[in-house]
């Protein structure tokens, strides 16, 4: 699927999207071993108590955002049937509030999401939450457009 850039959009600064990957990098070692160590550990056990939870838990906004962003770029570019584990991390990001995302952060998201293409059924779940905690008009006009439509005029109602 074309980048944002492919759809007429204005590409993200290479700075910028490098402070990303550079912050994302931060995260991964603790992310991907808290990951590995809840893929064996019961399902069922609530979010708090597993190692991906003590890890969100530890993390302050600017590193909750950064590891959203790694999860959710890890299971947008590995999505099989084994990103349970990393679905429940992005899933309890997602309902998060007050991370103060930024308009890149949830433009780069949503790139990212367009890019995995349909075959990962929760792509859009991070950077349409990230986004209603953006003021009206801090995206650009149809950046999210074609991101589930319906779910995104809801998000951004309530």
């Amino acid at each position: 699927m074309a980048s944002v850039a492919g759809r007429g959009r204005a590409p993200l600064d290479t700075a910028v999207v490098q402070g990303f990957y550079d912050r994302m990098r931060a995260v991964a070692p603790a992310a991907y071993g808290a990951i590995e160590r809840d893929r064996d550990d019961d399902p069922e056990r609530p979010f708090a108590e597993t190692a991906c939870g003590r890890l969100v838990d530890s993390l302050d906004a600017a590193g909750l955002r950064a590891l959203g962003m790694w999860a959710h770029h890890w299971c947008m570019r590995f999505y099989d049937d084994d990103t349970r584990v990393g679905l429940r991390l992005v899933r309890a990001i997602a309902a998060r509030p007050g991370l103060g995302w930024t308009a890149d952060e949830v433009r780069w998201l949503l790139d990212r999401s367009h890019a995995a293409g349909p075959a990962a059924g929760h792509r859009f779940t991070l950077p349409l939450a990230a986004a209603t905690e953006l003021p009206p008009g801090a995206l650009p006009e149809g950046v999210a457009a074609d991101a589930r439509p319906d779910a995104w005029r809801r998000l951004r109602a309530g």
